[in-house]
């Protein structure tokens, strides 16, 4: 699902549509994965071209376990996720990007960020540590980097997890009461419910100044993790499709080993 330039996440839904239905998602679920299997093979034996997933999404929504979901099966020698935490003393000497381009995918690779160059104008703006016209120079510089990538060869897909705010409460929740949850807790989660609506307005900044037709949005009902699995693998699969990656001729050059081994 595509954004349009601008947009209102209050009014958004942030269920599957009422035709979608969980047990006949989660069978053709597993045939997209198949697909996948065969398609991330196919692109780190032809090593020509790449893939960049982002994630983002309010705390709460979801991102670990979609990775889980989607990537399963497929070999961890052509898939590598990155998470982007604090910045360090060494990363914040340098500029706002510096530290996100040495973990972009080289050739033949699929790399997914687990929150990604976005916090720099998200959680900064939020907690006052950048302001309004930073930010704006940092869209453009966000813009610029994510073109320069897609003309190196790598096709960047952003995913925003539209998780709603009664249900993000209720999995914050969750974190205290579910003692299988317990390690996921954080000092100042029960903060994080109340920043909802700041964090809205933030994100509604992004998807207007950062959504090129070329690298657009795709913002994803994420209160249900079957069906929010599912949007994010249909839309990887099909720009793996459309890439068409070929295992490459023997003739003239010799081919990687096979990823799936």
């Amino acid at each position: 699902m595509k954004t349009p330039k601008a947009i209102n996440l209050t009014k958004l839904p942030s269920r599957a549509p009422s035709e979608f239905h969980k047990e006949s998602t989660l069978r053709e679920m597993k045939r997209i994965r198949q697909e996948l299997i065969d398609l991330q093979n196919r692109l780190y034996a032809e090593n020509k071209r790449s893939v960049l997933v982002v994630l983002q999404g309010m705390d709460a929504s979801g991102k670990d376990g979609l990775i889980r979901r989607v990537f399963s099966g497929i070999n961890p020698q052509g898939v590598r996720v990155h998470s982007f935490k604090e910045p360090t003393e060494l990363e914040l000497a340098h500029d706002f990007l510096w530290r996100v381009h040495q973990q972009v995918p080289p050739k033949g690779m699929i790399h997914v960020f687990n929150r990604s160059h976005y916090e720099d104008v998200l959680v900064t703006r939020v907690s006052g540590l950048v302001s309004n016209e930073e930010a704006k120079r940092r869209f453009t510089a966000i813009n610029n980097f994510e073109k320069l990538l897609q003309q190196a060869g790598t096709t960047v897909l952003k995913f925003y997890l539209h998780v709603s705010e009664k249900e993000q409460r209720e999995r914050l929740l969750e974190r205290v009461t579910d003692p299988e949850k317990h390690w996921k807790y954080e000092a100042g989660d029960e903060d994080k419910a109340k920043q909802w609506p700041a964090y809205r307005a933030v994100y509604e900044d992004v998807f207007e100044h950062c959504n090129p037709s070329s690298c657009p949005w795709h913002l994803v009902p994420a209160d249900q993790n079957w069906y929010k699995a599912y949007v994010v693998a249909r839309s990887l699969r099909d720009a793996l499709v459309k890439l068409d990656p070929q295992y490459p001729s023997s003739k003239g050059e010799r081919p990687k080993p096979d990823a799936t081994r």
